[in-house]
């Protein structure tokens, strides 16, 4: 059979670019375990991914106090920072848990100091939209045009997918920013413990490393043997503690 082959239409390309768009956040923000760093390659990622947008900015909240700002122009991270004002359509956004869209700040009367300030950084258009990233922190990605009317239904659209799915991957950030403290305080506890921090004592000297990795020794001794790092450095200590025979 013959398919003729046709050019895709502007919806269709649309819809193809918001995809290229969450695979490359997924791509920027998979191994990331720092959250400020997550919210600095979200705004790059979007910034650089959204025809119209010039700017992009993030606003979080942590238990309802600023938590941190991102911006893909230093220029403009006061727009996004709760701690010149709360009075912004980031605010709304979170706090209506809805996007907020003002296609022309000239005859915005919403946020009278922050639009007085956007304007005088060239910014005509914002859509903000809330992100929910889990229990304790939420937040609104904020997308800019330096022209009014700019902004688009599309781009309400974009927005409101990109919120979703960066609160989904700022999540999994999240998750492993509390796992690897709680991996930080499990190795500080184990390098003071009795036995465990004799063992690494005797792993430092014969091979003559740090704690940190005589540690990791000694973990990888107790995966190998299937039994508890404890364990492992009981024998370890038994052995090394045993009169050497003549």
């Amino acid at each position: 059979m013959n398919l003729e082959t046709q050019a895709p239409d502007t919806e269709t390309l649309s819809v193809l670019e918001t995809a290229a768009l969450l695979r490359e956040l997924t791509a920027g923000l998979i191994a990331v375990t720092d959250f400020d760093e997550a919210l600095t390659q979200l705004v790059r990622i979007a910034r650089a991914a959204v025809a119209g947008v010039t700017w992009c900015g993030f606003t979080a909240l942590r238990a309802g106090e600023p938590a941190g700002v991102a911006a893909s122009d230093p220029a403009l991270a006061g727009l996004d920072d709760l701690r010149h004002g709360p009075d912004s359509p980031a605010m709304s956004a979170i706090h209506r848990r809805e996007m907020i869209l003002a296609e022309d700040l000239a005859q915005e009367s919403r946020w009278p100091a922050w639009t007085t300030r956007a304007r005088d950084l060239g910014v005509r258009g914002v859509i903000s939209a809330p992100v929910d990233v889990d229990e304790q922190v939420i937040g609104a990605i904020n997308l800019y045009a330096s022209a009014s009317a700019a902004l688009t239904t599309r781009h309400q659209l974009t927005a409101m997918l990109v919120a979703e799915h960066a609160g989904l991957l700022l999540a999994a950030v999240r998750d492993r920013e509390r796992r690897a403290a709680q991996a930080h305080e499990l190795d500080a506890a184990q390098l003071v413990d009795g036995v465990v921090g004799q063992a690494i004592g005797v792993i430092m000297t014969q091979r003559g490393c740090a704690a940190p990795e005589a540690l990791k020794v000694l973990r990888s001794a107790a995966l190998s043997l299937d039994i508890p790092v404890r364990q492992v450095a009981e024998r370890l200590v038994v052995t090394v503690s045993r009169p050497r025979e003549n």
